[in-house]
């Protein structure tokens, strides 16, 4: 029973870091209506942007957030305002496809740049700390990973939820030509949007780095459960897109338990059944 406690309890932790990859998707999908291929190598892109940091200006893991938070805003805007808005509103292959294009140009410039090597975040003492409850072991960097995912999903809520720039996102979500004649800008919008989600991302990708090692080839698996969280969740539902990253790292260290080499496998299959069972989502709405 211990064992099953444990396991339950990693796979939470581990499902709270899925879910806060797809926090950024979620939002891509639900406010821009925009799937963006490139989302994993942006995560990965955000993991070695803070191993520079963390060179250059010899400060910790976390320390270098400081920096590479704004870095990743300022990347995101640049990148929506350049390049991503040409295609938004262009029907659902246009996107695909640009962003298909820059997943390849990322993942080229990394290895350019940084070679094919593996490498780690060190993230300090709180790597190796632990704590034991009834006999349930748990990692530090885990829970403080679950901890600042549920206040990230949160404060995102209450932004969407409570702010103007909240009210903003529903109005273009819903009805973007109605948005423009009330007065949103929406290019200029969705830039500060596609800001935020990378800010996020720079969140994600440090933790990621330290528990993780990381190469440039690794984005495809990062997107990849990014994806299965939002689609697990339901599409535009933030707090589903929480829940179907947990259910996707439960899935994983039990199947983990069993075979050592499997426990991807088993998310992908959980991922599989649950949407045969239920296509729209553990949260999303269905057809009426």
């Amino acid at each position: 029973m211990t064992l099953f406690f444990e396991t339950l309890l990693n796979g939470l932790t581990l499902g709270a870091l899925y879910a806060l990859f797809g926090l950024g998707l979620s939002l891509s999908l639900g406010v821009m209506r925009m799937i963006n291929l490139a989302h994993g190598d942006l995560i990965v892109l955000g993991a070695y942007l803070a191993s520079v940091v963390m060179g250059v200006l010899g400060v910790g893991a976390f320390t270098s957030l400081l920096l590479v938070v704004p870095l990743m805003f300022a990347i995101g805007a640049l990148l929506q305002t350049l390049l991503l808005n040409r295609v938004v509103g262009q029907g659902p292959l246009s996107p695909l496809l640009l962003t298909f294009g820059l997943s390849i140009v990322i993942q080229n410039l990394l290895q350019q740049c940084f070679s094919s090597d593996t490498r780690g975040l060190p993230g300090g003492a709180i790597t190796t700390l632990g704590i034991d409850v009834g006999g349930v072991s748990l990692g530090i960097l885990p829970l403080v990973t679950t901890l600042i995912s549920v206040v990230v999903f949160a404060l995102t809520h209450l932004l969407t939820a409570r702010s103007h720039y909240g009210r903003q996102a529903r109005a273009v979500a819903d009805d973007p030509e109605t948005a423009r004649l009330v007065g949103v800008k929406a290019k200029r919008f969705f830039a500060l949007m596609a800001g935020f989600i990378l800010a996020a991302i720079a969140l994600a990708s440090v933790l990621y780095g330290i528990r993780t090692p990381f190469a440039p080839g690794a984005g495809a698996e990062r997107l990849l459960y990014s994806f299965e969280a939002v689609v697990l969740g339901g599409l535009g539902n933030l707090w589903g897109t929480f829940f179907g990253g947990l259910v996707i790292g439960v899935a994983q260290l039990f199947g983990a338990r069993s075979n050592t080499g499997l426990g991807p496998f088993f998310g992908h299959l959980v991922f599989l059944t649950a949407l045969v069972v239920r296509p729209q989502g553990l949260f999303g709405k269905g057809k009426s």
